[in-house]
């Protein structure tokens, strides 16, 4: 993962499950995750990427990103999110990126807003595999910014 500097975030989860999404991940290329770390000392405190998804017939980006509970509050998700929107649109080869918080999910609906996404309405989506949830589709723009 490429370090996203000046940003803390992260997740708490068991080896088996990091182990399994870093396998995930890495096998998703074209895309980039990021880790997320504190400005003052160089801690990772998260992680935040972007990656390849068909979305309704079309190619896009879809991004996500994870703040470890002691630093969460801080607007360290917000800030991952405008840099990751930038990341992807310096990648070049879609033209929308989007994030798919639940719709129940009030901190990453509010990190979505405040980067910059446009709320296209909610839809039903697969996450994890095999577990379907209402979520939101948020989209940025990556031509335009809108």
């Amino acid at each position: 993962m490429k370090d996203m500097d000046g940003v803390d975030e992260r997740i708490a989860e068991s080896e088996e499950q990091l182990l399994t999404r870093h396998r995930r991940y890495v096998e998703s290329v074209p895309g980039q995750m990021y880790r997320i770390t504190r400005a003052d000392g160089g801690e990772t405190v998260g992680s935040v990427g972007y990656w390849r998804r068909t979305w309704r017939d079309t190619e896009v980006w879809e991004t996500g990103w994870g703040v470890l509970p002691e630093f969460q509050g801080r607007g360290l998700a917000l800030r991952a999110a405008r840099a990751v929107s930038e990341a992807a649109r310096a990648a070049g080869s879609h033209r929308y990126l989007h994030a798919f918080p639940s719709v129940d999910h009030v901190a990453s609906n509010a990190v979505c807003r405040g980067a910059g996404f446009t709320l296209l309405g909610q839809v039903d989506f697969e996450y994890p595999k095999g577990h379907w949830i209402r979520s939101n589709d948020w989209r940025v723009d990556l031509e335009t910014g809108d």
